[in-house]
């Protein structure tokens, strides 16, 4: 299984396989019709204080994976991502799609590293 992360503004292909919005907020100037997402999956999104603590800044960012992480696993996140992960093994390829500019310092880097060591097991 691979897992790939795709900036949303980048157009769609072929090989994204299944694409899911792991933001909490919708994307702004994005339509939904243009995307062929097949899920957003907010239940795997920073929460609100999280997101705002961390603002993006990679000072910040050893101690936002951290957080990020616990707080994922008391919401039960791996459950989530075996689920994920079950429904896109025809696809063979779960693209997780965000909005952040910056292409290092987002949950989806986290989320990445966590779906492939589920998708290991």
């Amino acid at each position: 299984m691979l897992v790939a992360i795709k900036r949303i503004y980048e157009k769609p292909s072929i090989t994204d396989g299944k694409r899911i919005l792991v933001d909490r907020l919708w994307p702004r100037g994005v339509k939904k019709a243009n995307l062929s997402l097949d899920a957003w999956a907010t239940d795997l999104a920073p929460s609100t204080e999280l997101r705002q603590w961390f603002a993006h800044d990679p000072a910040k960012w050893k101690e936002f994976c951290q957080r990020y992480r616990e707080e994922l696993r008391e919401r039960g996140a791996s459950g989530i991502i075996k689920q994920i992960l079950a429904e896109a093994k025809p696809a063979r390829t779960i693209t997780l799609v965000y909005a952040a500019k910056d292409p290092e310092h987002n949950e989806a880097v986290v989320l990445r590293d966590l779906f492939a060591r589920a998708a290991a097991r």
